[in-house]
């Protein structure tokens, strides 16, 4: 699995979390996305890795700005994972 961190301008409000939060729902196969208008980003999981290009116009799409997007290997933690 693979988890994206998304710098985001533009967003302030929760409502501005929840349009983003759908577009990349409807755009990419996601086990997980999640906004922070206060972080200003976007996390999301995926199984597979998405194309950055493609995620930056998605968000870019809804009226937000994307200003870097890094990716790093997910591993998800269980109740019993040490």
């Amino acid at each position: 699995m693979v988890k994206y961190t998304i710098a985001v301008d533009g967003m302030m409000c929760g409502m501005c979390e929840a349009h983003v939060n759908d577009a990349v729902r409807k755009a990419f196969p996601v086990k997980k996305v999640q906004s922070s208008h206060t972080k200003k980003q976007t996390v999301l999981v995926t199984e597979t890795p998405v194309d950055e290009e493609a995620l930056k116009k998605v968000i870019g799409a809804t009226g937000y700005t994307v200003t870097s997007v890094t990716s790093e290997p997910y591993e998800k933690k269980g109740f019993f994972h040490r």
